[in-house]
């Protein structure tokens, strides 16, 4: 007579926990929402049919809006 083997379970190799990794770190993710906030504002201000030519339109918008945009290059280029 053959003995019963018992098959042992398989073990699978144990492999650490992985780690959550965000590319960006908190305060360039601020800063890429303070730099959206100031864009959508710039842009908000352009917009609009009245008095086409006022100063809010053609100088203080594109303003914010380009303000928008530097900040947002900084935030992706600050390194944690």
């Amino acid at each position: 007579m053959q003995k019963a083997t018992l098959k042992k379970p398989i073990e699978k190799p144990h492999l650490p926990k992985a780690e959550e990794h965000f590319i960006f770190g908190k305060l360039n993710y601020l800063l890429m929402i303070l730099g959206v906030v100031f864009i959508a504002i710039g842009f908000t201000l352009m917009s609009g049919t009245e008095d086409i030519f006022s100063t809010t339109k053609l100088t203080v918008a594109p303003i914010l809006v380009m303000i928008g945009f530097v900040i947002e290059i900084f935030a992706i280029m600050r390194k944690n």
